[in-house]
């Protein structure tokens, strides 16, 4: 890990739970020796001393406090129509390495209902992440209930298509990026499309368009 989320970073901290399990079982880190903390809201870099340590908890006091940020170059905006919890979970790290910004989640005409996600869960694997690749912000998330409602909230974005036109190499917006479920989208849905655009290759699944087109804006 880069380093260590901890959310409410102060001159003296208590670290327990899975958080202490890594310092000092997996890594095995002594006392007085100095842990990298994060708290992913301020950009800043936290170093911490540690103090004492026994089997459940571990008391660091803060030795150095930087500005620090790691952040995208560049913002981008997915709008991603809901899919299995599952398959989205397991791209998540992707997104999040690859630098987007923002991922609005849409509810589409062909989006199944009874697909819940859930934001805790979500937030947890971003967290992860970020301490994986060194990411000193979260991406913004959102969710919308309808697409119907995403055209109301934002009525100039681009849609990935098979009929769209295809992306060029330096192509960038700040827009969002609509990417479909399994069944594509809806004839009425596509009523809204104004800006439609293409990937070359073959057929993609919705994760696979959603890391590609990421990708593609972004590295």
């Amino acid at each position: 890990m880069q380093f260590i989320y901890f959310p409410n970073t102060s001159t003296q901290i208590i670290i327990t739970g899975d958080e202490h399990k890594y310092l000092f079982k997996v890594r095995r880190i002594k006392k007085d020796e100095l842990v990298k903390i994060r708290n992913l809201k301020d950009d800043y870099l936290y170093i911490y001393k540690i103090n004492s340590i026994n089997k459940k908890e571990a008391i660091l006091s803060l030795v150095e406090k930087k500005f620090s940020p790691n952040k995208p170059e560049k913002f981008f905006h997915l709008a991603w129509c809901i899919i299995d919890p599952k398959n989205v979970e397991k791209v998540l790290p992707s997104l999040n390495e690859i630098g987007v910004g923002k991922i609005t989640f849409v509810y589409c005409d062909y989006s199944q209902k009874n697909f819940k996600l859930k934001p805790e869960r979500v937030e947890k694997i971003l967290i992860n992440s970020c301490q994986q690749c060194g990411r000193s912000s979260l991406p913004e998330i959102e969710i919308i209930n309808s697409s119907k409602e995403f055209f109301e909230k934002y009525p100039e974005f681009y849609a990935l298509d098979f009929d769209g036109n295809e992306i060029e190499c330096n192509f960038y917006s700040e827009k969002p990026f609509l990417i479909g479920p399994e069944g594509g989208f809806s004839e009425k849905e596509r009523e809204f499309f104004k800006n439609k655009l293409k990937l070359k290759g073959f057929i993609l699944r919705s994760e696979t368009a959603a890391a590609s087109i990421s990708s593609k804006i972004l590295l």
